[in-house]
C-alpha cells in the first residue's frame, strides 16, 4: 500500500459499479485525477474478489449492486483488513447514510461523482483507514502483552506449588530456562504450562 500523501499514481483503487455507462465515468474520473484503477468490477462480490486479489489503497463501491450488495461486500473487505471502502449512491437518503455508517465505510459520495470531491474524500478515508489500521496494530500488541502475562504467571504459580518454591525461585526458574533453550520468558511459560498439564514435570526441569 502506498503512502497516504504523494503522487496520486501511486494509489490504486478497485472500483464497482453495476452500470456500464456509470463505471466507465467513474473509472475516467480517477483516471483524470491521477489514480491507478486496478479493477472494474460490476458486483459485490466481484468488489470483494478484486480486493482481495490486488489489495488496493482504496475501494470506490456502489451500495446497490447484484449478487453481493455494496454494503456488505464493504464490510467483508474492511473485514479482513484491506482497505477502506468509499460509498457511491445516486440517493442521499438518511437511511442509505445509517446502513453505510453502520457498517463502518470510510467516506459515502453521491452520483453523478464531482472531480472535486473526489481526491478531499479519497485522502480521508486513507487518513482514517491509516488510524484504523494502527491503532488494530496497537490492541493486538497490547493483547499479545496481556496473554503473554497472564501465561507467565500461571507457569510461575505452577512452578511454585509443583516445586514449593517461591515466587522469587520460580521466576528464577522460567529465566534459567529461557536463557537455556533460547527463547523468551512467555514461551517458555507456554512450554511450562503444556508440561504440568501433561503431567510431563520431567520437561521443564
Amino acid at each position: 500500500m502506498s503512502e497516504l500523501v504523494g503522487d496520486p499514481t501511486e494509489i490504486s483503487v478497485v472500483v464497482a459499479e453495476d452500470e456500464t455507462i456509470i463505471r466507465l465515468d467513474l473509472v475516467e474520473t480517477l483516471a483524470e485525477s491521477g489514480f491507478k484503477v486496478v479493477a472494474a468490477v460490476a458486483d459485490g462480490q466481484a468488489a470483494v474478489d478484486a480486493a482481495r486479489e490486488h489489495r488496493p489503497d482504496l475501494v470506490l463501491m456502489d451500495i446497490s449492486m447484484p449478487v453481493r450488495d455494496g454494503i456488505s461486500a464493504a464490510e467483508q473487505i474492511m473485514a479482513e483488513g484491506i482497505a477502506p471502502v468509499i460509498m457511491l449512491t445516486a440517493f442521499a437518503q438518511a437511511e442509505t447514510v445509517e446502513k453505510a455508517a453502520a457498517a463502518g465505510v470510510f467516506g459515502y459520495l453521491t452520483k453523478p461523482l464531482r472531480q472535486a470531491d473526489l481526491i478531499p474524500s479519497i485522502t480521508m478515508a486513507r487518513s482514517r483507514w491509516s488510524q484504523f489500521v494502527r491503532l488494530g496494530e496497537e490492541l493486538e500488541i497490547a493483547k499479545g502483552r496481556r496473554q503473554s502475562d497472564e501465561v507467565i504467571v500461571k507457569a510461575k504459580n505452577l512452578l511454585m506449588r509443583a516445586g514449593d518454591l517461591t515466587e522469587d525461585a520460580a521466576f528464577a526458574q522460567l529465566r534459567r530456562l529461557a536463557m537455556d533453550r533460547r527463547l523468551t520468558i512467555a514461551e517458555v511459560a507456554s512450554q511450562v504450562v503444556t508440561a504440568v498439564s501433561q503431567a510431563d514435570l520431567g520437561a521443564i526441569s
